[in-house]
């Protein structure tokens, strides 16, 4: 993960998805800053702005830190805070992340990973060869077993991952691509390249 710099809302928001979310919450009487109860499915006005939020994060997910495409289909909307836990921030911009959907669903509900916008860049650092991920040694104890909670809730450090982060790399070593390109597809890889000094 890299740190990501929260966008401005776009300026459809409000009328596209908080108008109608929070009118939604006032017909179902549910209380703001309170969880959503059980029984109640909420409406997902957030979907009017993946666009927006995809465009606006130019297509790279908060938390495996790569481009993807969103003709996949592949692309979601965190809500960072759960909707389960506070029914008032479904439908605001400032708790959403664009997030592939793997990276959402083992997200889930969880209170256990680190906000993109919060962490510094630095706090995770890449294998380059093998593309194994872990917490900067440097770190103090508490901010280790943060980094090390998100890897391990996110499956970050995953065979699958591990891979495509070393293939990303081995790619542009082998001149496929540029460093423009390799920072715009997988933008930790390039960071902690770069960190290394093997750009």
């Amino acid at each position: 993960m890299i740190h990501v710099n929260a966008q401005p809302e776009p300026a459809a928001f409000d009328a596209d998805v908080r108008q109608k979310g929070i009118a939604f919450l006032k017909r179902k009487n549910i209380v703001f800053n309170q969880p959503v109860p059980v029984k109640i499915k909420i409406e997902p006005y957030w979907r009017a702005c993946l666009d927006d939020l995809y465009s606006s994060y130019h297509g790279k997910c908060a938390y495996l830190a790569v481009f993807f495409e969103r003709v996949t289909g592949g692309g979601s909307v965190d809500h960072f805070i759960a909707k389960s836990k506070r029914s008032d921030l479904s439908y605001e911009w400032s708790n959403y992340r664009l997030a592939c959907s793997k990276m959402n669903s083992q997200k889930h509900e969880y209170d256990d990973v680190l906000d993109p916008f919060e962490i510094k860049d630095g706090w995770f650092h890449l294998e380059i060869v093998s593309g194994r991920i872990y917490p900067n040694p440097n770190l103090d104890i508490c901010q280790n077993n943060l980094v090390q909670a998100t890897i391990d809730r996110l499956g970050l450090d995953d065979e699958r991952n591990r891979e495509m982060r070393a293939r990303h790399y081995q790619e542009y070593r082998e001149r496929l691509y540029t460093d423009v390109f390799l920072q715009r597809r997988s933008p930790f890889v390039y960071a902690e390249a770069a960190r290394q000094g093997l750009l």
